[in-house]
């Protein structure tokens, strides 16, 4: 492994910044300072740009196994690393299910084999994510799987969630919840309200999401166990989570950057690319979510990228699925919206992106320091326009298409390794 010295950097970390140099050594990063030796090392001029801890993704969709023309775990992980990422969490809701070791065992070896970027999969809660019975937990955690989750598939037996959470502590691990109510979700396609009346489409109620979270903070706090709250959406769930941490119960939770950026406006023309569940919101709920970012309600933003081959977007709003490709797109979404935009500083989006995440899931990253694993990008605050068919991941489902963003990732290190570039840097 070649030594590496990047220099003249803006350094940044969740606590501030310096200007400088990073010196890498071994995959580690060995110092940070003023005119660090270069002898023996592969020199990188970042010429002012931002160096920045590697951005870690608690909730991504690899469709690897079984789902290989939406995604796998190649592409998926190679696009994870063009967007800054290096390490990502991955779902469950495989085919088949990532319900045993022998299937967390394929995604961790494929995924090291790819050498784009670090997975860390999730474990299914129940057997095939049919809701009836547990998972073997203590197998999944011993191959790496990192926590349990039931996305794609609410567990809607509160008996079984609370066994779940019982037991997923023993493992030190968390339960991270996709809060659906399915029968009110029914056959809504985007949020109830105005827009969705214009449209004639059926909508989704704040209910259908704000009531799972209701019980399973409930749950949580009675057994004094760890949930995470997946992708959360509207005002309502941050009133509820902001009042839970208040009384100290073990609650995490994510938003997205497609919940902070767009609101259910993005559906008008039935633009089938802005069909997300939950659905997009409304500017008041964006409001709601930022000042949760700030007040610390909110721990983490993740992508939720969920890629979707075009035939399963293809067609009419109320058959198409469900998500949004947000790997190559989440760093300069948020960082025009929130830091451009002057509600997060840098270092604030660190912390949510970077440093919080890591934490969360117990993984390393999420700093730069002596001694520190060497996992980073660089990036600066240019203008670029999105073109989804150049994205690197195989669904360019994206509301953003032809969009013009702030913030372009210029390359990406894992363990000191360049593993993406931009063409012109």
């Amino acid at each position: 492994m070649k030594n590496l010295l990047i220099k003249n950097a803006v350094i940044v970390n969740r606590d501030g910044r310096q200007t400088g140099d990073l010196l890498v050594r071994d995959g580690l990063i060995e110092a940070i300072g003023e005119g660090l030796p270069a002898e023996g090392c592969e020199v990188i001029d970042a010429r002012g740009a931002c160096l920045l801890p590697g951005l870690v993704d608690l909730h991504c969709h690899l469709r690897d196994p079984g789902y290989e023309y939406k995604e796998d775990i190649l592409s998926g992980t190679r696009a994870a690393a063009a967007g800054g990422f290096t390490s990502v969490l991955c779902m469950a809701n495989t085919k088949p299910v990532n319900d045993c070791a022998a299937i967390t065992r394929y995604i961790v070896e494929k995924a090291q084999a790819a050498g784009y970027c670090k997975v860390y999969p999730y474990g299914a809660v129940t057997k095939g994510l049919e809701g009836k019975e547990l998972a073997e937990m203590g197998d999944m955690r011993e191959a790496g799987a990192v926590a349990f989750s039931d996305d794609g598939a609410p567990v809607d037996n509160t008996r079984l969630m609370e066994a779940a959470l019982l037991y997923a502590g023993r493992f030190d691990g968390y339960i991270a919840v996709h809060p659906e109510d399915r029968s009110l979700t029914a056959d809504g396609v985007m949020n109830r309200g105005v827009t969705a009346t214009v449209l004639g489409l059926p909508g989704i109620s704040r209910a259908a999401e704000e009531g799972p979270i209701a019980r399973d903070l409930i749950l949580a706090e009675e057994n004094r166990a760890r949930v995470h709250i997946c992708h959360i959406s509207t005002a309502g769930c941050v009133d509820l989570i902001r009042s839970a941490k208040a009384r100290g119960v073990r609650v995490t939770c994510e938003t997205t950057p497609h919940y902070l950026t767009l609101d259910d406006t993005a559906c008008e023309g039935y633009d089938v690319n802005a069909k997300v569940a939950p659905p997009l919101r409304t500017p008041a709920d964006q409001e709601a979510l930022i000042q949760g970012l700030l007040d610390g309600t909110i721990d983490a933003i993740a992508t939720d990228h969920a890629p979707h081959h075009i035939d399963d977007k293809v067609g009419e709003f109320l058959t198409a699925a469900k998500g949004i490709s947000g790997f190559e797109t989440a760093f300069a979404s948020c960082y025009t919206r929130l830091v451009k935009g002057g509600f997060l500083t840098l270092e604030q989006l660190v912390e949510k992106m970077c440093w919080n995440p890591a934490r969360i899931a117990n993984i390393p990253g999420g700093e730069l320091k002596a001694g520190a694993i060497a996992d980073m990008f660089l990036a600066d605050g240019e203008d670029w326009t999105v073109d989804a068919q150049r994205f690197y991941s195989k669904g360019r489902n994206t509301p953003l298409d032809g969009k013009t963003l702030s913030g372009r990732v210029l390359m990406t290190f894992q363990d000191g390794r360049i593993v993406h570039q931009r063409e012109e840097f």
